[in-house]
């Protein structure tokens, strides 16, 4: 029987985590590399969507320096790591996007593209294929509630606010805490759509 778990690769304490030195570049990249190829845990959130599933999941959890070239990178493994639990139904691409989006908003409006900031990032996936994504950020926050809606008419040209509106359409749930430091997503399970699928 497969129990909750939480993916813990290495042993960093909290206080190491929240005040890391800034890195050169290349040992940041390093770093960074190591990390990802890893998906080492380096900090503990207790922010996940909050919803009544229960049942076993697989918990990842990791930390990105704030930059754009390492979002990617970083996206894509951890699509990957998701694609292992949810069957594929053609809403990875919409996770994916949403995911990118949480990032680019963590890494240049949250945290000014500051590369001595992190980014935190927690992934529950559960054995039915619901997946949660937090995305926390060292920045301010904002207030989710003023952020125009881009779909109108006035707001069609307007060059912000089309992330938050991507994750909310391409997400089940979306939500934003701490004043808007973290956001929480979640994609539903698809395991009816598995159980369709079988001859």
């Amino acid at each position: 029987m497969i129990l909750d778990q939480t993916l813990e690769l290495n042993d960093l304490v909290q206080s190491d985590i929240w005040h890391e030195p800034c890195l050169s570049p290349g040992v940041m990249a390093q770093t960074f590399q190591m990390e990802i190829e890893a998906m080492a845990h380096t900090q503990s959130l207790s922010f996940l969507p909050r919803n009544a599933h229960f049942g076993p999941f697989i918990e990842l959890r990791q930390s990105l320096p704030s930059k754009v070239a390492l979002i990617s990178p970083f996206a894509d493994q951890l699509i990957h790591f998701i694609s292992k639990f949810r069957s594929a139904d053609g809403t990875e691409a919409d996770i994916e996007m949403a995911l990118h989006e949480a990032l680019a908003n963590a890494v240049i409006h949250g945290n000014g593209e500051n590369s001595c900031k992190r980014i935190y990032v927690a992934c529950r996936c559960y054995l039915d294929g619901e997946v949660s994504i937090t995305v926390r950020d060292e920045g301010r926050g904002f207030d989710s509630s003023k952020v125009l809606d881009p779909t109108f008419l006035e707001n069609l040209l307007f060059t912000h606010g089309r992330g938050i509106y991507l994750m909310k359409t391409l997400m089940d749930e979306v939500s934003f805490e701490e004043g808007g430091a973290v956001v929480m997503m979640r994609k539903k399970s698809n395991a009816h759509l598995a159980e369709q699928g079988k001859p």
